[in-house]
C-alpha cells in the first residue's frame, strides 16, 4: 500500500517541536509516551515486546521496518510493549522463510499507533541534541493545541514506577522441576529470553511478582535470586530495594541486570540518574574492566548508577565500562555474593558476546552449595 493513499499523522515534542508522517494501517487517534531510538538493524520484533519499554514510544533507526514479517517465538513478553512505533519506510510486503505473517498484522493485532515516512535522522538528531523527552503521535494533525494541552498532563519519566504495569500477578515456574538448581527471579518486567538462559543452564525458576516479599521468596527455598530488566525509575521501586537488601543480609548469589542492576545500586545508597538520551541498541561497546576485554552489547535503559557515587564506596567495584561515556555497565559487591550489569546478556535482540554471563552466575551457585 502508498504512503500517498495513507492518512497524514504527526509526532509532537514535548517542546512544541513537531515532525510530520503518515500513518500505517487503519488506527486512528493519539498515543502518548516518552519517545526514544533504538540503533539495531534487526530484532524490531523482540523490542517491541520488550517490557524495559513500556510508556515509550519507539523510533527506529533501520530505514526500512517489517521486511521479514513477524515470527511466533521472536517475542520477548506476551503483548506489544512500546506505546507507539515512529520508522522511516515501513515494508507491507515480508520476505523470510519462517515468517508467520506480516508487521502491519501484527501492529494491527496487538491495536499499536504506528507512523511511517517520518524524517527518523532529523528526529533522532533532534533527541541525541535536546534529550528524551514525552510525545504524542497522533491522526488529529489539526488540533495541535489540544494535543498539547494532554501532552502536557503526561508524566515525566523521572519518578515514574512502571514495574508494575508489566509484572506478572501472580507466581509461575519455568524449567524442569528436577533441575539442578532452583532460581527465584523477581519479575519488575522480565524477558521470556532470560529464562531461556536460564532453563538451559539446568535451573528450575520461580518467577515473583515485582512486590513479592523477602519471606515469599526465601519460603521456596531457592539457591539463588535474579532481578531481572524493567522499564521506569528504579527509586520508587521501595520494595523491591527492601528486598535486595535482605537477599545481600543472606548473601545467596545474586544477578540483577538493567532496573535489576540499578535496584542492587540503591540498596547499597548508590544513587540513580537519568541519562540525557539513554543506550538502546545492540551494538554498544562495553569493557570487561576485570579481563580487559572488549564487549559488544544490547542496552536499553534510561536511567544509570551514579558513577561517583558508587566509586566511593569501597565494598563496591566496577566490573564493566560502556566505552561511549564511560558510564557503569557492571559492578560487583566485594563482601557479598552478588554481581550486575547495566545491558542485556540475553541478547534477544542482540550479539552473544555477555552470555558467559550466565554462566558465571552459575558457577557463584555452584561454589555456594559446594
Amino acid at each position: 500500500m502508498q504512503f500517498q493513499n495513507r492518512q497524514k499523522a504527526i509526532v509532537l515534542l514535548e517542546d512544541g517541536t513537531i515532525f510530520h508522517g503518515k500513518i500505517i494501517g487503519q488506527m486512528q487517534g493519539s498515543s502518548f509516551g516518552e519517545v526514544c531510538f533504538n540503533t539495531g538493524m534487526t530484532g524490531y520484533q523482540e523490542i517491541f515486546t520488550d517490557p524495559s519499554y513500556y510508556g515509550q514510544i519507539m523510533v527506529t533507526t533501520n530505514a526500512h521496518i517489517g521486511n521479514y514479517g513477524t515470527y511466533e517465538e521472536d517475542v520477548e513478553s506476551n503483548s506489544i510493549k512500546i506505546a507507539g512505533l515512529i520508522c522511516k519506510n515501513f515494508s507491507y510486503n515480508y520476505s523470510r522463510k519462517k515468517a508467520s505473517g506480516s508487521l502491519e498484522n501484527f501492529l494491527k493485532g496487538h491495536k499499536l499507533l504506528a507512523i511511517a515516512d517520518v524524517d527518523t535522522r532529523a528526529l533522532v538528531a533532534y533527541i541525541r541534541k535536546h534529550g528524551a523527552m514525552n510525545a504524542v503521535i497522533s491522526t488529529e494533525v489539526d488540533n495541535i493545541e489540544a494535543l498539547k494541552k494532554q501532552l502536557a498532563e503526561i508524566p515525566d519519566m523521572k519518578g515514574y514506577e512502571l514495574a508494575s504495569k508489566v509484572s506478572t500477578k501472580v507466581p509461575y515456574f519455568v524449567g524442569k522441576e528436577k533441575a539442578s538448581y532452583k532460581i527465584a527471579a523477581l519479575d519488575i518486567g522480565i524477558k521470556q529470553n532470560i529464562l531461556r538462559n536460564l532453563a538451559k543452564r539446568d535451573c528450575y525458576v520461580k518467577v515473583f511478582p515485582y512486590n513479592a516479599t523477602y519471606a515469599e521468596m526465601k519460603e521456596w527455598n531457592p539457591d539463588a535470586y535474579f532481578l531481572s530488566n524493567g522499564p521506569g525509575d528504579p527509586e520508587p521501586l521501595k520494595e523491591a530495594i527492601a528486598l535486595t537488601k535482605n537477599i545481600l543480609e543472606e548473601n545467596k548469589p545474586l544477578f540483577g541486570i538493567c532496573l535489576g542492576h540499578q535496584v542492587i545500586a540503591l540498596a547499597n545508597n548508590i544513587k540513580t540518574y537519568k541519562m540525557h538520551h539513554g543506550h538502546r541498541g545492540i551494538n554498544h561497546p562495553v569493557k570487561n574492566v576485570r579481563t580487559g576485554k572488549g564487549e559488544i552489547t544490547s542496552q536499553n535503559h534510561g536511567f544509570s548508577v551514579d558513577r561517583e557515587s558508587l566509586e566511593k564506596n569501597d565494598n563496591i567495584e566496577i566490573t564493566h565500562l560502556h566505552l561511549n561515556d564511560h558510564t557503569v555497565a557492571g559492578l560487583r559487591i566485594k563482601n557479598k555474593n552478588c554481581f550486575s550489569v547495566q545491558y542485556h546478556p540475553e541478547a534477544n535482540p542482540g550479539p552473544k558476546d555477555a552470555s558467559y554471563l550466565f554462566d558465571e552466575f552459575i558457577e557463584n551457585i555452584k561454589l555456594a552449595k559446594a
